[in-house]
């Protein structure tokens, strides 16, 4: 075969397979290379199809750059023109954005909060309110109020995933976050707290006040203690239960900096 047609005129193939291409890149690489590329191709980079899913991910290298970011997703949001589903953010955003997200996509199922640091208790709780149909809430590395977590579980009733993976200094002890989820989440199927400060009494709540949960994630709580009847309890509930001591190295971003814990100064209730 000659190198000629070996070739591939990407502009031939049906503009379907051209989507279904373009929209495995992030939104930063579609708006700022891919749109460019031709008309063709910047003609289906504004298909409202290409903006139901947002994915705002970066290495988180460049801080620099969290203005140019954030420029970016509101114009992605913008482009979804109010169909917007899923949405991904990384180590930028502020409570302005989130609040601009969730006042144009009414209809959002799925939020990921990854490293946003800038995004505060408040401006979540705020956000939450707009979110009715939330399905699935994750958060890394964000601590949140037992305030911010009760008015999600009130302003989302919908929700049936909730990570909430923080980093916390060996001691940290605290039922708060657990306790707002037993009272407020009740249609919870999947619920990951890596790295919580919850205890066996937190978790007994969350058993109580969650009867639907089937997937329950506890690795590096080491302030729970699964034996006797709670142990039991858990196994008999939990089609799959991930224990305080189970590795962390199958979950993505944090296997090393869940052993590097925060210093005593971030907790509250550090105990030497």
């Amino acid at each position: 075969m000659s190198a000629a047609a070996e070739t591939r005129n990407w502009l031939e193939l049906p503009p379907d397979v051209t989507a279904s291409i373009l929209s495995r890149l992030g939104a930063v690489e579609i708006l700022r290379s891919a749109q460019n590329v031709c008309s063709q191709w910047r003609h289906i980079c504004k298909d409202l199809s290409m903006w139901r899913s947002i994915d705002m991910r970066n290495s988180g290298d460049s801080h620099h750059m969290d203005d140019v970011l954030e420029k970016v997703c509101v114009l992605a949001v913008d482009r979804s023109c109010g169909h917007l589903l899923d949405i991904n953010i990384e180590y930028f955003g502020t409570d302005e954005l989130l609040f601009y997200i969730s006042e144009r996509s009414v209809h959002l199922k799925r939020l990921r909060l990854y490293a946003c640091f800038y995004i505060s208790d408040e401006g979540l709780s705020r956000s939450a309110l707009q979110l009715p149909f939330l399905e699935e809430l994750e958060i890394f590395i964000g601590p949140i109020s037992k305030h911010a977590v009760e008015t999600i579980g009130r302003s989302c009733p919908l929700l049936k995933s909730f990570k909430y993976n923080l980093r916390r200094c060996k001691g940290y002890v605290c039922d708060d976050e657990a306790l707002a989820i037993s009272q407020t989440m009740p249609e919870l199927r999947h619920l990951q707290l890596l790295g919580n400060g919850l205890t066996n009494e937190g978790l007994q709540a969350i058993l109580d006040g969650c009867p639907h949960l089937e997937y329950l994630d506890l690795r590096q709580c080491f302030s729970v203690r699964l034996v006797g009847n709670l142990e039991k309890r858990c196994v008999e509930r939990i089609k799959n239960l991930r224990h305080p001591s189970d590795p962390t190295h199958d979950y993505v971003f944090v296997a090393e900096d869940l052993d590097t814990w925060y210093n005593p100064s971030d907790c509250d209730d550090y105990d030497e």
